[in-house]
């Protein structure tokens, strides 16, 4: 699985899970679903994505 694949996995993981929060425990954690939206957002427009860079630090190839 490559980087790319990883981050698709974890930022699908935690909006998913977010959203399950928010039904059943608390909507602020649709906080959580806005700051993946608008991490992937900013990596899109900036080419540079923090979980890339701590995937790397792991030793992810």
């Amino acid at each position: 699985m490559t980087i790319e694949h990883r981050i698709r996995f974890i930022a699908g993981t935690a909006i998913l899970a977010s959203l399950a929060l928010a039904h059943w425990v608390s909507p602020y954690f649709l906080w959580l679903t806005a700051f993946v939206g608008a991490n992937l957002l900013q990596s899109s427009i900036t080419k540079w994505c923090l979980m890339e860079d701590i995937l790397r630090a792991l030793g992810y190839r």
